[in-house]
């Protein structure tokens, strides 16, 4: 069973309103150590927004595919956490359905001592209607209808939507003066989806990261563009994974392989739908490798 590292309340997919709770398993110990850090990380957070130059939109339209029609999305400024020293890089994580840049933000402050130069960006996907969640609303970077089928039936305008959102946080750090060469797109289950579908952008990446995630829109090409050909991929699954099942993420790293991409592939073994400390350990060696020092 995944633990939590002290310090660290990375979260599954959320809470769906059937009984069935997805997530990242904590003893009452480790629990309470988390939540106790994600607040106290909450609350440097909020005077870190104030000098960050990373504001998004506060809202956008959006066409939906499911059942939804034009809705109207409020972007939360994402939770920053400065380089303690001077700015070189960018690494900006997203969480999965159900979650927010609150759940993740713990596992900055962990990397943040060995990449002092390296700014940490984590935003909160907007509220909408979640098909697997009967329609209600709750956190999400695009609609989900089903979890066995995740690869199939997709909204494609809610995931391009959020890749949007990214490349406008990304132009951000462009226009503060980071090229994009030295920014890093990571996510987690829905939030890796998202990430993945980064390496569609124009802008060339350092790096990008998918944990416990999927490949979406996979007959819509490019999935890579030439840009982002060459730029190192980091991909993470459990197998024993029975949300984001494994098979999707064995499919995904097959499928970018072939297309002749600079992908890693890690497996953990016991590990659910979580994160469990030699993940995390290696997710911060992968950024030390693609966000060195300058």
């Amino acid at each position: 069973m995944p633990v939590a590292l002290n310090k660290i309340a990375a979260r599954g997919i959320g809470k769906l309103a059937s009984p069935v709770q997805h997530g990242l398993a904590l003893s009452n110990s480790s629990r309470s150590r988390a939540l106790n850090t994600t607040a106290n990380t909450s609350k440097a957070s909020n005077a870190s927004k104030a000098n960050s130059s990373t504001s998004p939109t506060a809202v956008r339209s959006f066409s939906g595919k499911s059942n939804m029609s034009t809705q109207q999305f409020k972007y939360r400024d994402p939770i920053v956490f400065n380089a303690r020293d001077k700015h070189t890089g960018t690494v900006i994580m997203l969480h999965g359905l159900g979650d927010s840049g609150d759940g993740w933000a713990p596992v900055g402050a962990e990397w943040a001592p060995e990449l002092r130069h390296v700014k940490f960006v984590f935003p909160h996907a907007p509220n909408r209607p979640i098909s697997v969640n009967f329609g209600m609303r709750m956190p999400g970077w695009y609609d989900i209808a089903s979890l066995e089928d995740i690869d199939q039936k997709e909204d494609k305008d809610g995931l391009h939507e959020s890749k949007r959102y990214i490349e406008e946080l990304i132009d951000k750090e462009i226009a503060g003066g980071l090229p994009s060469e030295r920014v890093v797109v990571a996510g987690f289950s829905q939030g890796g989806a998202v990430a993945l579908m980064a390496l569609r952008s124009e802008h060339k990446l350092a790096g990008v990261i998918g944990l416990s995630t999927y490949l979406p829109l996979r007959k819509e090409p490019p999935l890579v563009s030439e840009a982002n050909m060459k730029t190192p991929i980091f991909q993470a699954h459990g197998d024993a994974d029975y949300t984001v099942e494994y098979k999707f993420g064995v499919n995904t790293y097959n499928m970018l392989k072939e297309l002749g991409a600079n992908i890693t592939f890690k497996t953990y073994n016991g590990m659910a739908h979580g994160a469990v400390p030699q993940e995390i350990a290696d997710v911060g060696a992968f950024l030390k490798k693609v966000l060195p020092p300058q």
